[in-house]
C-alpha cells in the first residue's frame, strides 16, 4: 500500500500510504453495496469516533501512558477507524453503481444458478459483484475471481470450467436473475 517514500530537508521520511486509494480507478458497486459503505461511514464518523474518544480519555485517567495498554490499544483503534474512514471517502467518491443488462448473459449485478457438474450436481447461487463488495461466503463472488471471471457473458444453459486451487470445477448456469 505504501506508494511513495520520499526524504524531506531534515531526511526524515515521508510516506503516503493512501496512494493506491487516490489513484484508484472507479469502485464497482451495486446500490445496496453503496448504500452499506455509506452507513459504515457515517458509522465511523459519529459512534466510531466516540467510542474510540471515550476509550482515549479513560485510558488517560489511568496515568502514566508509557506503560498503558489501554491508551495503545485505544490509540491503534483510532488509527485504523481514522484509515477506514479515509479509504471509504475515496471509495465512494469513485464508485460506480453497477446497471442492470437484463438476464440474456451474465454481467456484473447478475444473480446466477449453477449446478457444479464436479460435484455431482450440487446447486449453488453466487451474485457477481465487484471485488469491494464480493463476500464469498454470503453468495458474493468478485467479477476478479476465477468463478467471476468464467461467468462473464456467458449465457443460460452454457457450461464452464474453472481452475480452483483444488482442480478443474465445471458449472452449467441454468438460471440468470
Amino acid at each position: 500500500m505504501v506508494k511513495k517514500v520520499q526524504k524531506n530537508k531534515k531526511d526524515l521520511e515521508v510516506v503516503d500510504v493512501l496512494s493506491d486509494f487516490k489513484n484508484e480507478k472507479e469502485v464497482l458497486l451495486t446500490k445496496d453495496g453503496l448504500k452499506a459503505m455509506k452507513e459504515e461511514l457515517e458509522y465511523l464518523k459519529t459512534d466510531g469516533r466516540k467510542k474510540v474518544s471515550e476509550r482515549l480519555k479513560e485510558a488517560i485517567s489511568f496515568g502514566d501512558l508509557s506503560e498503558n495498554s489501554e491508551y495503545e490499544e485505544a490509540k491503534n483503534e483510532q488509527g485504523f477507524i481514522e484509515g477506514r474512514i479515509s479509504e471509504l471517502e475515496i471509495k465512494i467518491k469513485n464508485a460506480k453503481i453497477i446497471k442492470d443488462t437484463g438476464t440474456k448473459v451474465v454481467s456484473l449485478g447478475s444473480k446466477v444458478t449453477l449446478v457444479n457438474l464436479t460435484k455431482k450436481g450440487e446447486e449453488v447461487v453466487y451474485t457477481l459483484v465487484g471485488s469491494t463488495e464480493a463476500d464469498p461466503f454470503n453468495g458474493k463472488i468478485s467479477n476478479e475471481s476465477p468463478v467471476g471471471i468464467a461467468l462473464i457473458d456467458k449465457a443460460k444453459n452454457e457450461k464452464v470450467k474453472v481452475l480452483a486451487p483444488g482442480g478443474v470445477v465445471e458449472y452449467h448456469i441454468i438460471k440468470i436473475d
